[in-house]
């Protein structure tokens, strides 16, 4: 990432340099504005060119070839575009030595000038961010490894909880909801089945004895014919 932003800075600097170089001075005052593209081919002549069809127009097509690699992460287009670029300039530095008999560089404005400089550091420039660039396989392939780092790495469905609430919501690795908030244990009350028999604390009184219940096996009394209560005399 921090690579294709880098090389695209690089790259676009260099578009920059190159566009902006035909509209200054490139051999003894006349700008590079004013050589046609077809004297690139056939020879420099004295001949005024347009804008549009003058060596900037190779320029501007080297710029979009840049915007276009940078915007698809392609190195190849940003290289192709540094190519075009010095590919231009060194053909009109040939056909400029060809039409002068030589190429000199004067610093009284008569030679080579800083249009023909700026134009050659564009292009490098723009081979440069090529090479500072990680491009589009490697972008992917650097995702596709993180991708596949997090997916070993073992996912923690909640953090782990402070020391002094280790039993709150959300719960931790034990099993199971907690129910309270206090970090001490819970302590465990046995269930109430009432007093001890044996226990002569729990003993108010003595017990009697009690007898068979009534109906009962062992009740001496008839279940069919009950005792009745003798007759008053």
């Amino acid at each position: 990432m921090i690579r294709n932003i880098l090389g695209s800075l690089v790259a676009l600097a260099g578009a920059a340099s190159a566009v902006l170089s035909p509209f200054r001075d490139w051999y003894d005052g006349r700008a590079g504005q004013d050589y046609r593209v077809r004297d690139l081919f056939g020879g420099i002549t004295a001949t005024e060119s347009g804008v549009l069809v003058s060596i900037l127009l190779p320029f501007l097509f080297a710029a979009l070839l840049v915007i276009a690699g940078v915007v698809l992460r392609s190195r190849i287009a940003v290289a192709l575009a540094g190519l075009v670029v010095l590919g231009f300039t060194i053909l009109w530095m040939v056909r400029q030595g060809q039409a002068e008999g030589a190429l000199t560089v004067g610093g009284d404005g008569a030679g080579l000038q800083v249009g023909v400089a700026n134009a050659l550091a564009g292009g490098v420039l723009m081979l440069i961010g090529a090479l500072l660039m990680s491009g589009r396989r490697a972008g992917a392939r650097s995702q596709d490894r993180a991708r596949a780092r997090r997916e070993r790495e073992p996912v923690e469905p909640y953090a782990a909880p402070p020391a002094d609430q280790v039993d709150t919501w959300p719960p931790t690795q034990e099993p199971g909801m907690s129910t309270h908030t206090s970090p001490w244990p819970e302590p465990e009350v046995d269930p109430y089945t009432g007093p001890d028999p044996h226990d002569p604390r729990t003993r108010s009184y003595p017990q009697a004895e009690r007898g068979p219940e009534p109906g009962g096996p062992g009740d001496p009394r008839d279940p069919v014919h009950p005792p009745h209560r003798p007759p008053e005399r």
